[in-house]
Protein backbone atom coordinates (compact mmCIF):
# COMPACT_ATOMS: atom_id res chain seq x y z
CA UNK A 1 0.00 0.00 0.00
CA UNK A 2 2.59 2.62 0.83
CA UNK A 3 4.06 1.78 -2.84
CA UNK A 4 1.29 1.66 -4.34
CA UNK A 5 0.31 5.66 -2.72
CA UNK A 6 4.28 6.87 -3.24
CA UNK A 7 4.37 5.37 -7.13
CA UNK A 8 0.82 7.59 -7.44
CA UNK A 9 1.96 10.43 -6.52
CA UNK A 10 5.40 10.66 -8.22
CA UNK A 11 3.22 9.76 -11.32
CA UNK A 12 1.25 12.54 -10.79
CA UNK A 13 3.55 14.41 -10.19
CA UNK A 14 5.73 14.10 -13.24
CA UNK A 15 2.90 13.98 -15.02
CA UNK A 16 1.10 17.49 -13.95
CA UNK A 17 4.18 19.56 -12.63
CA UNK A 18 3.43 21.74 -9.04
CA UNK A 19 -0.09 22.71 -8.50
CA UNK A 20 0.79 25.86 -6.41
CA UNK A 21 -3.01 25.17 -4.36
CA UNK A 22 -4.76 27.06 -2.53
CA UNK A 23 -4.92 29.97 -4.58
CA UNK A 24 -5.23 32.69 -2.21
CA UNK A 25 -3.24 36.09 -0.94
CA UNK A 26 -3.67 35.18 2.73
CA UNK A 27 -4.49 32.64 5.16
CA UNK A 28 -7.86 34.11 5.38
CA UNK A 29 -9.05 33.80 2.09
CA UNK A 30 -7.89 30.58 2.29
CA UNK A 31 -10.74 30.09 4.92
CA UNK A 32 -13.08 31.97 3.06
CA UNK A 33 -12.72 30.23 0.14
CA UNK A 34 -12.64 26.50 2.00
CA UNK A 35 -16.41 27.38 3.19
CA UNK A 36 -17.56 29.12 0.37
CA UNK A 37 -16.27 25.76 -1.92
CA UNK A 38 -18.63 23.30 -0.29
CA UNK A 39 -20.99 22.25 -3.15
CA UNK A 40 -19.78 24.59 -6.12
CA UNK A 41 -16.85 25.14 -8.39
CA UNK A 42 -13.90 27.08 -7.67
CA UNK A 43 -14.87 29.31 -10.67
CA UNK A 44 -18.20 30.46 -8.91
CA UNK A 45 -15.81 30.72 -5.57
CA UNK A 46 -14.00 32.94 -6.75
CA UNK A 47 -16.28 35.02 -8.19
CA UNK A 48 -17.57 35.94 -4.93
CA UNK A 49 -14.31 36.09 -3.05
CA UNK A 50 -13.59 39.16 -5.72
CA UNK A 51 -16.93 40.65 -4.63
CA UNK A 52 -15.56 40.89 -1.40
CA UNK A 53 -12.43 42.12 -2.10
CA UNK A 54 -14.09 44.92 -4.61
CA UNK A 55 -15.99 46.24 -1.68
CA UNK A 56 -13.08 45.74 1.23
CA UNK A 57 -14.54 43.56 3.14
CA UNK A 58 -12.72 40.32 3.15
CA UNK A 59 -11.00 40.59 6.79
CA UNK A 60 -11.86 38.57 9.68
CA UNK A 61 -13.42 42.20 11.43
CA UNK A 62 -15.28 43.57 8.55
CA UNK A 63 -17.42 40.41 7.96
CA UNK A 64 -17.88 39.91 11.57
CA UNK A 65 -19.43 43.20 11.30
CA UNK A 66 -21.24 42.68 7.86
CA UNK A 67 -25.40 41.73 8.10
CA UNK A 68 -26.00 37.78 7.26
CA UNK A 69 -27.72 39.40 4.54
CA UNK A 70 -25.68 41.85 3.07
CA UNK A 71 -23.05 39.30 3.33
CA UNK A 72 -25.46 36.22 1.19
CA UNK A 73 -25.50 39.21 -1.00
CA UNK A 74 -22.49 39.51 -1.85
CA UNK A 75 -21.44 35.82 -2.35
CA UNK A 76 -24.64 34.68 -4.31
CA UNK A 77 -22.05 33.75 -6.98
CA UNK A 78 -20.91 30.56 -4.88
CA UNK A 79 -24.39 29.35 -4.79
CA UNK A 80 -26.67 28.54 -1.68
CA UNK A 81 -25.74 31.61 -0.51
CA UNK A 82 -27.82 32.24 2.28
CA UNK A 83 -26.96 29.10 3.86
CA UNK A 84 -23.14 29.94 3.39
CA UNK A 85 -23.18 33.49 5.04
CA UNK A 86 -24.66 31.74 7.85
CA UNK A 87 -21.43 29.22 7.95
CA UNK A 88 -19.11 32.20 7.65
CA UNK A 89 -20.57 33.99 10.61
CA UNK A 90 -20.60 30.85 12.70
CA UNK A 91 -16.92 30.52 11.51
CA UNK A 92 -16.14 34.15 11.97
CA UNK A 93 -18.11 34.08 15.73
CA UNK A 94 -15.35 31.47 16.31
CA UNK A 95 -12.46 32.73 15.07
CA UNK A 96 -12.97 36.33 16.96
CA UNK A 97 -14.32 34.94 20.03
CA UNK A 98 -11.78 32.23 20.21
CA UNK A 99 -8.52 33.73 18.56
CA UNK A 100 -9.19 37.46 18.14
CA UNK A 101 -8.99 36.96 14.23
CA UNK A 102 -5.01 36.42 14.69
CA UNK A 103 -4.21 33.86 12.56
CA UNK A 104 -1.12 32.99 14.30
CA UNK A 105 -2.76 32.59 17.79
CA UNK A 106 -5.13 29.62 15.73
CA UNK A 107 -1.73 28.12 14.17
CA UNK A 108 0.08 27.98 17.19
CA UNK A 109 -2.78 25.73 18.61
CA UNK A 110 -1.89 22.12 18.29
CA UNK A 111 -3.71 20.19 15.30
CA UNK A 112 -5.89 17.66 17.09
CA UNK A 113 -7.18 20.35 19.60
CA UNK A 114 -8.00 22.97 16.74
CA UNK A 115 -9.46 20.49 14.54
CA UNK A 116 -11.98 19.41 17.45
CA UNK A 117 -12.83 22.77 17.70
CA UNK A 118 -13.34 23.63 14.12
CA UNK A 119 -15.43 20.32 13.29
CA UNK A 120 -17.99 21.96 16.85
CA UNK A 121 -18.53 24.93 14.13
CA UNK A 122 -21.68 24.43 12.89
CA UNK A 123 -21.50 23.88 8.94
CA UNK A 124 -18.18 23.23 8.99
CA UNK A 125 -17.30 19.28 7.90
CA UNK A 126 -14.39 17.02 7.69
CA UNK A 127 -13.18 18.22 4.59
CA UNK A 128 -13.76 22.33 5.18
CA UNK A 129 -11.66 21.85 8.46
CA UNK A 130 -9.26 20.23 7.04
CA UNK A 131 -8.56 22.83 4.03
CA UNK A 132 -8.32 25.14 6.72
CA UNK A 133 -5.69 23.05 8.78
CA UNK A 134 -4.18 22.45 5.89
CA UNK A 135 -3.77 25.25 3.49
CA UNK A 136 -4.53 28.39 5.85
CA UNK A 137 -2.77 26.58 8.58
CA UNK A 138 -0.21 24.76 7.22
CA UNK A 139 -0.44 21.95 9.79
CA UNK A 140 0.17 18.00 7.96
CA UNK A 141 -3.37 16.69 7.87
CA UNK A 142 -4.78 15.42 4.68
CA UNK A 143 -7.81 16.33 2.66
CA UNK A 144 -9.63 13.85 2.01
CA UNK A 145 -12.54 14.98 -0.98
CA UNK A 146 -14.59 13.52 -3.69
CA UNK A 147 -11.62 13.35 -5.80
CA UNK A 148 -9.99 11.56 -3.53
CA UNK A 149 -12.43 8.55 -2.86
CA UNK A 150 -13.17 8.14 -6.51
CA UNK A 151 -9.36 7.71 -7.48
CA UNK A 152 -8.52 5.49 -4.71
CA UNK A 153 -11.87 3.04 -5.32
CA UNK A 154 -11.39 2.40 -8.96
CA UNK A 155 -7.52 1.54 -8.38
CA UNK A 156 -8.51 -0.90 -5.40
CA UNK A 157 -6.65 0.90 -2.25
CA UNK A 158 -10.29 1.32 -0.44
CA UNK A 159 -13.69 -0.24 -0.71
CA UNK A 160 -16.57 1.06 -1.44
CA UNK A 161 -18.49 3.50 1.54
CA UNK A 162 -14.83 3.74 3.04
CA UNK A 163 -15.68 6.48 5.33
CA UNK A 164 -13.81 9.92 5.87
CA UNK A 165 -11.61 9.08 8.17
CA UNK A 166 -10.27 5.73 7.26
CA UNK A 167 -8.95 7.16 3.89
CA UNK A 168 -7.39 10.00 5.61
CA UNK A 169 -5.56 7.35 7.81
CA UNK A 170 -4.14 5.56 4.58
CA UNK A 171 -2.22 8.84 4.21
CA UNK A 172 -1.26 9.51 7.52
CA UNK A 173 0.02 6.50 8.78
CA UNK A 174 1.52 5.18 5.38
CA UNK A 175 3.37 8.36 4.61
CA UNK A 176 5.70 10.90 5.90
CA UNK A 177 3.43 13.74 7.63
CA UNK A 178 4.60 16.99 5.59
CA UNK A 179 2.22 19.98 4.87
CA UNK A 180 4.34 21.04 1.49
CA UNK A 181 3.33 16.87 0.77
CA UNK A 182 0.31 16.56 1.63
CA UNK A 183 -0.74 19.85 -0.33
CA UNK A 184 0.64 19.20 -3.44
CA UNK A 185 -0.66 15.17 -3.17
CA UNK A 186 -4.31 16.26 -2.70
CA UNK A 187 -4.25 18.86 -5.22
CA UNK A 188 -3.03 16.79 -7.85
CA UNK A 189 -5.44 14.28 -7.13
CA UNK A 190 -7.99 16.49 -7.60
CA UNK A 191 -6.56 17.60 -11.16
CA UNK A 192 -6.67 13.90 -11.65
CA UNK A 193 -9.97 13.77 -10.82
CA UNK A 194 -11.09 16.49 -12.80
CA UNK A 195 -9.11 15.61 -16.24
CA UNK A 196 -8.99 12.06 -15.86
CA UNK A 197 -11.14 10.26 -13.54
CA UNK A 198 -14.42 11.94 -14.53
CA UNK A 199 -17.42 11.36 -12.38
CA UNK A 200 -19.32 9.54 -15.55
CA UNK A 201 -17.14 8.73 -18.52
CA UNK A 202 -13.22 8.33 -17.15
CA UNK A 203 -10.64 8.65 -19.22
CA UNK A 204 -9.29 5.39 -18.08
CA UNK A 205 -7.05 4.22 -20.89
CA UNK A 206 -4.83 7.74 -21.01
CA UNK A 207 -4.70 7.79 -17.06
CA UNK A 208 -1.28 9.13 -16.12
CA UNK A 209 -1.71 5.80 -13.40
CA UNK A 210 -3.46 3.38 -15.34
CA UNK A 211 -1.13 0.77 -14.88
Amino acid sequence: MNRNLSLIYRRLYSYFGPQHWWPAQSPFEVMVGAILTQNTSWVNVEKAIANLKKRNFLSPEMLYNLSNAKLAKIIKPAGYYNIKAKRLKNFLNFFIEHYQGDISKMASKDTESLRKELLEVNGIGPETADSILLYALKKPVFVVDAYTNRVLLRHGLIKEGAGYDKIQKLFTRRLKKNTKFFNEYHALLVKLGKEFCLKKKPRCSICPVKS
